[in-house]
């Protein structure tokens, strides 16, 4: 994989891509609308938003359509529990019926979470490989969920190959992302990358190609060391700080300093990544550009 085989990089330096960010979920209810502005103040022109769960996909496509942001569908692992057997059909009937929305980008976020233990590791599994090959029959990459499971979920990528995507919020060692990459894969980083204790994260930034990393917040989740509350914060009434995709820049920076890139290339190699792991996504920047 070479920088010179990769899409176009923004027009101006400006130009962020939030490569994954939950702008449905409930902690944006009250002031949605001002979040999106705010991204865009910030430089952050376009937001990737993951579905999580098949209950949501009708709103998230609405709340895609109604800031021309792009989305992706899929059921993460931590709503496997709450979710029927039949919705996987449904989550591939609605795949099938939205395949030509060019706010469509990707499945997911799917994957396996091996932090929080499932009730049943097994049917974890079996959703994985199923939305896998929903997004293979589609031809759709896919936003995987990878939390201590990068060798699990790439044993399923060798058992049903897809045209490559992001690993999210990636934290395995090199050897795994290697492995990834090579798979078509790009990793993402985000506010946990801020943190002067990250040392294994920071190192993985410093030293893999430049073509594997993307930028993303996970917002309002994964918050940068600024907004960040300890424990004993919280517990004497502090409220945890919620993360936004304006944040990315600041993100950005601090992967910039570990490089040693400029702000400019850092937006370049960044932007243009994410455009090659979400190959529609350069059709739905321009069409609602």
């Amino acid at each position: 994989m070479s920088t010179a085989k990769l899409a176009v990089a923004p027009s101006h330096p400006g130009e962020w891509i939030d490569s994954h960010c939950h702008l449905d979920a409930p902690e944006f209810d009250p002031d949605c609308d001002a979040v999106v502005s705010r991204a865009r103040a910030a430089g952050v022109g376009t937001l990737v938003m993951p579905g999580v769960h098949v209950r949501h996909f009708e709103d998230l496509r609405r709340l895609a359509h109604r800031h021309g942001l792009p989305y992706a569908i899929g059921i993460h692992p931590l709503w496997v529990r709450h979710s029927a057997d039949d919705d996987l059909a449904l989550l591939r009937a609605t795949v099938v019926r939205w395949h030509d929305d060019p706010l469509l980008v990707a499945v997911g976020e799917i994957g396996l979470d091996h932090f929080v233990p499932s009730p049943d590791p097994a049917r974890e599994q079996r959703f994985y490989v199923e939305q896998l090959k929903i997004a293979r029959d589609a031809g759709l990459p896919v936003i995987l969920h990878v939390r201590r499971s990068a060798d699990a979920l790439l044993a399923g990528l060798r058992r049903v190959p897809v045209a490559g995507g992001i690993a999210h919020a990636f934290n395995g060692s090199e050897q795994q992302a290697g492995r990834f990459v090579d798979r078509g894969f790009r990793l993402g980083f985000g506010g946990a990358l801020t943190f002067d204790t990250a040392l294994h994260l920071r190192r993985l930034a410093r030293s893999l190609p430049a073509e594997a990393l993307v930028l993303e917040t996970d917002a309002p989740d994964i918050p940068p060391h600024w907004i960040y509350r300890k424990a004993a914060d919280r517990a004497a009434g502090a409220a945890q700080g919620r993360n936004e995709p304006a944040e990315l820049p600041r993100i950005a920076a601090v992967l910039a300093e570990l490089r040693g890139w400029t702000t400019a290339r850092t937006a370049q190699v960044a932007t243009a990544n994410t455009l090659a792991a979400l190959p529609r996504l350069a059709a739905a920047v321009r069409g609602t550009s």
